[in-house]
């Protein structure tokens, strides 16, 4: 966090204001943005409802490590700032119920770089491990689960230019490194569906095609969390796949409403900023109103 807070410092230093520039004007802070959700999540032919948060925080990384750098472990040219995105997202199935994340990370630079896309899931009956990792030019993916067929495995996918990883998509579509989209625009890309997908479906990681569409203006919608005048996103895969995205039209340009197939849905319920990590001692639970959650 201190790391960050150095670059925010330096960028504030240029003379010519920046996008650069107005990101650790925000993000620099040391603090977390924390957003609560509640969830629809369709498993075993039914809607389930439960709970999300997506945690946001800046960070310093390893490139060689691609983990979370710790000050003075590694040489300079190593390490770099990313956003994290931990998605969060627990809901019963019947008697028993899943706790699953997905840690998306992006170095922070024009087109959100991915460093690194880890994804777990825990239930009753096992758990599930995958990740992938930008090495040589192509995506390196390694995976782990209970399923018969899927116990041990990885990949080697191709990384093709202007690729989207759906895991980046709450990230990019904020426009804090630059708009992805102007009002109106839209563009088809090489797309690679998200991890929770992938393994909830059991398919093989790979690579298809998306149509990505902003809408030409911004609507007003009402959620737990309030009224949001929010700008909105479509994206429809070549399989016939549709998510919908609905973000906050003003700063900080927080994800509002998330819709997927099948009823999937995430609807903000409450959002804070917090150094969540200094706040894990008995009492600290109480923060969670904050995120509309108990």
């Amino acid at each position: 966090m201190l790391r960050a807070f150095l670059w925010f410092l330096l960028l504030l230093s240029l003379a010519a204001p920046s996008a650069a520039q107005d990101f650790w004007a925000h993000w620099g802070d040391g603090k977390a943005e924390l957003n609560g959700y509640a969830l629809k999540q369709p498993r075993y032919g039914a809607s389930r409802s439960g709970t999300s948060v997506l945690i946001f925080v800046t960070e310093d990384f390893s490139d060689t490590l691609r983990v979370k750098a710790d000050p003075g472990k590694h040489a300079a040219s190593d390490v770099y700032p990313v956003l994290k995105l931990n998605a969060v997202r627990d809901f019963p199935t019947g008697i028993y119920d899943y706790n699953v994340m997905t840690s998306t990370f992006l170095r922070i630079a024009p087109g959100w770089p991915v460093a690194k896309v880890s994804f777990s899931s825990q239930e009753w009956c096992g758990h599930v491990w995958h990740q992938i990792a930008p090495r040589d030019g192509k995506l390196s993916g390694l995976f782990h689960s209970y399923f018969d067929g899927e116990a041990d495995g990885g990949e080697s996918l191709a990384f093709p230019q202007g690729g989207v990883l759906e895991d980046a998509l709450p990230v990019m579509l904020r426009g804090w490194n630059g708009v992805y989209l102007e009002p109106g625009e839209s563009r088809a890309v090489p797309f690679l569906p998200s991890l929770l997908w992938a393994r909830l479906n059991h398919r093989p990681l790979a690579w298809t095609t998306a149509a990505i569409a902003r809408g030409a203006g911004t609507r007003s919608v009402t959620v737990p969390a309030g009224r949001f005048d929010v700008t909105t996103y479509t994206v429809e895969t070549a399989g016939g796949r549709k998510l919908g995205f609905e973000i906050e039209a003003a700063p900080p340009h927080r994800l509002i409403r998330q819709t997927g197939p099948d009823g999937e849905e995430l609807t903000l319920k409450g959002s804070t900023r917090l150094p969540y990590w200094q706040l894990n001692a008995p009492g600290g639970e109480q923060h969670l109103k904050d995120l509309g959650l108990r």
